[in-house]
């Protein structure tokens, strides 16, 4: 009997114990770092949700209010400047235009200037929604990765002057949204087809419609998507990444007539 216990233990030698600890010393390893990842994923949705949030908020906190369907007024533009006209039995004469035209120059809604932790600060300058997808966004005033986790962002295009209110200007008007790959932000735009409705409301509450007429991949540096030879048309470019972050993908709609 004693002879078997003594030939057990020969087995378990110097270098059968370092294994051992190695092995075990690997696997608390790998605990420990599973255990980091899964946090950081955590934190990183919770990051996500944040951006959201906040995004949800400063589309309810807006002074962007979209004019009713039913309103049978007619929008005009006269020195770059909204007019209403009514209907032709309560027209108001050009003298009461001229005065209008003023009055809009001063008493045009000003977007709320907002300020990141970081210090940047940005506006609201427009709102995107996109009726196949169910989203609705604000649009903000820049482009940085700060504002990016809060709201799609505009990259180029009309507005060039922060202090206009016309997103729907002649021009080609790009934004920038994050695609989360889930449900957020533009992580569907790439879903989006020829045909499909995007909205935009500006600063003075209009809307306008733009139909999706194309949609293709660019890699990172090419931008020549915010091109603004529109020859004269209302256009709307988004950009997200593809799914896999190693390219772009760019939708172009043009303003439905």
């Amino acid at each position: 009997m004693n002879q078997i216990l003594i030939t057990e233990k020969l087995y378990i030698t110097p270098e059968l114990k370092k294994k051992k600890k190695l092995y075990r010393f690997e696997f608390f390893l790998s605990v420990f770092l599973i255990c980091v990842l899964f946090s950081y994923y955590i934190y990183a949705e919770y990051d996500k949700m944040k951006g959201e949030e906040v995004s949800q908020d400063i589309l309810a906190d807006t002074n962007i209010v979209a004019k009713p369907e039913s309103d049978d007024t007619t929008i005009r533009t006269k020195d770059n400047v909204l007019l209403v006209v009514l209907d032709e039995e309560t027209q108001i004469a050009e003298a009461d235009q001229e005065q209008l035209l003023q009055e809009n120059q001063t008493d045009r809604p000003s977007p709320e200037i907002k300020t990141t932790k970081s210090g940047t600060q940005y506006s609201a300058v427009a709102t995107v929604s996109i009726p196949k997808l169910g989203i609705k966004y604000p649009v903000l005033s820049e482009t940085t990765d700060e504002l990016l986790k809060i709201s799609p962002t505009r990259f180029w295009g009309p507005l060039e002057d922060k202090g206009s209110n016309d997103a729907n200007e002649v021009g080609n008007f790009c934004i920038v949204g994050h695609n989360y790959r889930n449900k957020r932000f533009f992580s569907k735009v790439p879903t989006l087809e020829n045909g499909d409705i995007i909205e935009i409301t500006d600063l003075t509450g209009r809307t306008l419609k733009y139909m999706v007429y194309s949609k293709y991949e660019v890699v990172p540096e090419d931008v020549s998507c915010t091109s603004q030879k529109t020859n004269g048309k209302k256009e709307v470019t988004l950009i997200t990444c593809t799914d896999d972050s190693k390219h772009r993908v760019i939708v172009k709609a043009t303003e439905v007539l």
